[in-house]
């Protein structure tokens, strides 16, 4: 069967998409226990990574691909909503984690650029 240029996109870049979701995602983890965050930043982030872990969706994840990006989006919107309280320590944090995660080749690219 061959492949739509649809699956071919996402089979080659869904694993950085899902690393750059986990990453945001450990930004969020982090932050939300960093005492430079403001309590107002915190209740975003609690209400984003609630999002992502409690079962009940807007879209379900057993629906492929678009079950997923429901979650991915509110996590990436909950980072951008706090950006300029993400240091340089939950960024560093961040990407340890996600260097056990996924091993050395965690970053195919300069991940932070993504949030400038």
């Amino acid at each position: 069967m061959k492949r739509s240029k649809v699956e071919k996109k996402l089979g080659k870049h869904g694993k950085q998409i899902g690393k750059n979701t986990v990453y945001y995602s450990l930004l969020l983890y982090y932050a939300a226990k960093s005492p430079a965050i403001p309590r107002s930043s915190k209740l975003i982030v609690l209400g984003a990574l609630s999002y992502l872990v409690l079962p009940i969706d807007l879209i379900p994840d057993f629906i492929p691909v678009i079950g997923l990006a429901d979650d991915a989006t509110v996590i990436v919107a909950a980072v951008y909503k706090i950006i300029s309280h993400i240091d340089d320590d939950v960024k560093n944090k961040a990407k340890a984690r996600l260097k056990k995660l996924f091993g050395n080749d965690a970053f195919e690219e300069p991940i932070d650029q993504q949030l400038q």
